[in-house]
């Protein structure tokens, strides 16, 4: 695999603009491995993502430096996926968190008996997003880590207990009828 290493120069005031970079990088993938200087895969999406961040960069007046590297041995090449596959571990560990606490809500509704479409709606709107936040840590999962597999099964059951939970509710406003 190919990297690519963005090195960033942003004034440090306002913060704003460092910030904005920062948190640009972040969100595409991308991991810190020294002070100011990022790796990221050499992937189109993350040559986007660091074009982005030069832009941000530049509003601030400031730059983001990208450079193809390619590590020089095995040891330079464990340490950029090592620190990408960390971060990438975290995400998806953090993703199974809010999994785990989607389900513990279903399951609390469910034993509250809390069958309404409001709340049905509310927990369609937390599965969508814990869909959306997939698509995303899957798109910087360029190593395909075990994780990834782990999380769909999460979101699996979790889109099970939402249907779950769609039939209680249907069949308790319907009073017990399936017909709608």
């Amino acid at each position: 695999m190919r990297w690519m290493l963005a090195v960033v120069q942003v004034p440090a005031k306002p913060s704003r603009h460092r910030v904005a970079v920062w948190r640009e990088l972040r969100r595409a993938g991308a991991v810190p491995v020294s002070q100011g200087t990022w790796a990221l895969p050499a992937a189109e999406v993350f040559r986007e993502a660091a074009a982005r961040a030069g832009e941000l960069a530049a509003e601030g007046g400031g730059r983001v430096a990208v450079f193809d590297v390619e590590p020089r041995d095995a040891a330079a090449r464990e340490f950029i996926v090592d620190a990408f596959t960390a971060a990438r571990v975290d995400e998806w560990g953090e993703y199974a968190t809010d999994c785990g606490r989607f389900l513990e809500e279903i399951a609390k509704e469910i034993a509250k008996e809390k069958f309404t479409f409001a709340e049905l709606e509310e927990e369609e709107q937390s599965l969508e997003r814990l869909r959306r936040w997939f698509r995303d840590l899957k798109k910087r999962d360029v190593l395909a880590l075990p994780q990834a597999r782990d999380a769909a099964e999460c979101l699996r059951a979790c889109s099970d207990a939402l249907d779950d939970y769609a039939e209680r509710v249907y069949a308790a406003v319907h009073g017990g009828s399936s017909e709608g």
